[in-house]
């Protein structure tokens, strides 16, 4: 069997056993840890060590998710009890936190979480999504059909960063 063949045997695979709920309390661990090995892992691709040291401390607890998620439409993407991705809708229509497992990029977790973001934004009566995403997640919102407003430099505990100002209209 060819790499790619078992490639797409395991997004079919992935895409029929994941499942997307609304964040609760006692998800709150599960998000930070995937949050902080997703920068650490994944996003250090585009980033310096440094840089991804600033955005994803040691201390996971250093911003209050269970406060964070509870205040705006976190959708949970999990299999077999695992959190594999999540995304933060707020009411204007900003998506905030959107990260997937680092074992689980480009298997169409992402897409799943984005397609029940969108289809809440709908609801809500919003004409455009917003977002402020890393290089490393650029692609992937194009792909969802994003476009780029601004390339701009951030910074986040005391590192600049490049990341790009996108949006969507609906």
């Amino acid at each position: 069997m060819k790499q790619s063949d078992r490639s797409q045997d395991l997004r079919e695979y992935i895409n029929s056993q994941i499942a997307i709920r609304l964040f609760e309390e006692r998800d709150a661990e599960q998000i930070a840890l995937l949050f902080h090995d997703t920068v650490r892992e994944i996003n250090i691709r585009d980033y310096s060590s440094n840089q991804v040291r600033a955005w994803a401390p040691d201390n996971i607890y250093f911003r209050d998710w269970v406060k964070m998620c509870s205040s705006r439409f976190t959708y949970i993407a999990y299999d077999m009890g695992i959190i594999i991705g999540f995304g933060e809708l707020e009411a204007n229509g900003h998506i905030d936190c959107f990260y997937c497992h680092k074992n689980y990029q480009g298997c169409g977790v992402g897409k799943q979480i984005y397609r029940v973001i969108e289809t809440k934004a709908v609801e809500l009566s919003l004409n455009r999504l917003f977002v402020e995403v890393s290089i490393t997640a650029k692609p992937f919102f194009q792909r969802m059909g994003f476009s780029i407003v601004q390339k701009q430099e951030v910074t986040c505990r005391g590192e600049s960063f490049v990341n790009y100002v996108m949006e969507k209209s609906l």
